[in-house]
């Protein structure tokens, strides 16, 4: 049985694989630069009430698997996500405010699919 979320008026199990890669497609998140993007994506996944199921960082992309509350549009949930890691890492580091002068990180666009649940039955 899947494992649902409630809340004031809903029951759901809405799941996203997103993927989105670096400006550039440059290998920066690697070492400290990487742990510490990780540890900003679980912080802002986890003010948004969005739970992180699996994830995965390379050094020039991310991939997500989200559980998200139906009231976030994944657009946003994205935008949160990119924006804010971003200017976060900026700050906290001085290379990457020379590599990305232009204040973006990530790069424009980034995939998102829906997940849904397969069982032998199905």
């Amino acid at each position: 049985m899947a494992e649902y979320h409630h809340g004031g008026h809903t029951v759901y199990d809405i799941k996203y694989h997103v993927v989105w890669v670096t400006k550039y497609r440059y290998g920066v998140l690697k070492g400290a630069v990487g742990y510490r993007a990780r540890d900003l994506i679980r912080e802002i996944c986890m003010a948004r009430e969005v739970t992180i199921v699996r994830g995965s960082l390379s050094p020039d992309h991310v991939h997500l698997l989200v559980s998200a509350p139906p009231k976030l549009a994944p657009s946003k949930m994205v935008q949160y996500i990119k924006g804010r890691s971003s200017r976060k890492l900026q700050q906290e580091f001085e290379e990457l405010r020379k590599r990305y002068w232009g204040q973006h990180l990530w790069a424009r666009g980034y995939f998102c699919a829906t997940v849904g649940r397969w069982t032998r039955r199905r």
